[in-house]
């Protein structure tokens, strides 16, 4: 056969075998930019004795928005998007690839797993892929779509992302779903069990998408956000509606763009990239929040994802401290305090704004000038106390009047003005001109 005519035959073949994948990747990327590599590697299964076409794994790279990225897309029309050794290896090429050149990598995740028959092999071929991958991790952004079930290893893949974007119909379980359910005794769908929804204590940097195009604007968002570009901006104009409440919705409402990460879990802190004046910042915005191990790893997972990639973090904070339950102090919350504390202090560009509570250890980790922020200022609306309320600084004052001691608890101990006065904010501002306050502070640590 002639050479052009058997490789135009060969790669009719492979297309074939790639019609869905190469249809996901297409509405994904740039037209016709994807450039696939290794294209031409197959095995075959031993468990079937079919033939796997580019190993079940499309990889190479293409433009999103203009800017470039590495694609990992499962292709689960060849063995259900099975794991094998020589698909983990392909895999680990282009994220090596991905590495030396600084590119951010997509994975469009779809699979059922290893391929079984290859006992010890795909399990080294899987733990060489993570390592890959985790060595990215600080350096390199990795996001994982997830546009179908992501089952066992492969699921694992998205616990070094800095973002997974789950579709409606997307199912990540590290085991079967079906098996879970059953063992629970319920009868639940793979959504159900390893949905967006459903995975909301998972400690993921969770984004819901309505499909692929909507997945890659967000991920040219939050690349837009990393990049920590300055842009034009409204300096100036104050927020009047702030005087009035200062509650979440409306200091969410101070921020330009802003995509939130993990919006499906412990809403009451909101992490999210945004900017504020034109510059990118990482912000915290809290809503009445009771410290549990839960919080704390969230926003723990979001001041790493801030340190990775040199953002500033904006804490705007109303907490009331830690839950007092016992569930929450027999939990992994002390650990959890601790990891926040490590990854703070390499945190070198931080600020905080109290425009709630801040009580106990809500003051202490979130806003204290010896926690080392840059600046810290107060609503003067804001409460900063040791208790989250009159009754519990009767401790404090031991057979004194309830009524007294809650008039002096409020209108002296927990006024922001008794933190000023130990030089502990750098102001107490009227709400509506928070924003101004926070933006010149931002540009004082621009580099």
């Amino acid at each position: 056969m002639n050479k052009i005519e058997q490789l135009r035959a060969r790669r009719e073949s492979l297309r074939s075998a790639e019609n869905a994948v190469r249809a996901s990747i297409a509405a994904l990327v740039d037209e016709d930019s994807f450039v696939e590599l290794a294209a031409f590697a197959y095995s075959k299964s031993e468990l079937w004795q079919e033939e796997a076409h580019g190993e079940g794994v499309a990889v190479g790279f293409a433009t999103i928005g203009g800017y470039p990225f590495y694609l990992v897309a499962q292709n689960f029309d060849v063995c259900y998007g099975g794991l094998s050794k020589a698909n983990c290896d392909k895999i680990s090429k282009a994220l090596a690839a991905a590495e030396k050149s600084g590119t951010p990598v997509v994975y469009l995740l779809h699979s059922f797993g290893v391929r079984i028959g290859e006992g010890v092999n795909v399990l080294e071929g899987i733990g060489q892929m993570l390592s890959s991958a985790a060595r990215l991790k600080g350096s390199v952004l990795q996001f994982a779509i997830l546009d179908g079930e992501v089952y066992g290893s492969a699921a694992a893949l998205a616990s070094v992302c800095d973002a997974v974007l789950f579709t409606e119909k997307a199912a990540l379980c590290l085991s079967s779903p079906f098996v879970l359910s059953a063992k629970a005794g319920k009868n639940l769908s793979a959504v159900q069990v390893g949905g967006y929804a459903a995975l909301d204590r998972a400690n993921f940097a969770a984004l819901s998408v309505k499909d692929l195009r909507d997945a890659a604007s967000k991920i040219l968002n939050i690349c837009d956000f990393v990049k920590a570009e300055t842009l034009d901006a409204e300096l100036n104009a104050p927020c009047p509606a702030l005087n009035s409440s200062a509650d979440a919705k409306a200091v969410l409402s101070l921020l330009e763009g802003g995509v939130e990460l993990g919006a499906n879990a412990w809403s009451e802190a909101h992490t999210v990239l945004a900017r504020l004046g034109g510059i990118a910042v990482a912000a915290v915005v809290m809503e009445g929040v009771r410290l549990t191990a839960g919080v704390m790893n969230k926003i723990a997972k979001f001041v790493e994802f801030a340190c990775n990639y040199d953002l500033p973090l904006v804490f705007f904070v109303d907490c009331a401290g830690v839950e007092e339950t016992c569930d929450a102090q027999n939990s992994g919350i002390y650990e959890a305090i601790c990891d926040y504390l490590t990854l703070l202090g390499a945190a070198d560009r931080k600020i905080a704004a109290v425009t709630g509570n801040a009580i106990g250890l809500g003051y202490s980790l979130f806003a204290a000038k010896s926690a080392g922020f840059d600046y810290t200022f107060a609503l003067a609306t804001a409460k900063i106390a040791l208790f989250d309320s009159a009754k519990s600084a009767q401790i404090e004052f031991p057979g004194k009047d309830a009524a007294q001691v809650a008039r002096q608890y409020d209108e002296q101990l927990a006024d922001p003005v008794h933190a000023a006065k130990g030089g502990y904010l750098d102001d107490i501002v009227e709400p509506q001109f928070l924003k101004q306050y926070l933006i010149a502070a931002l540009q004082t640590l621009v580099r």
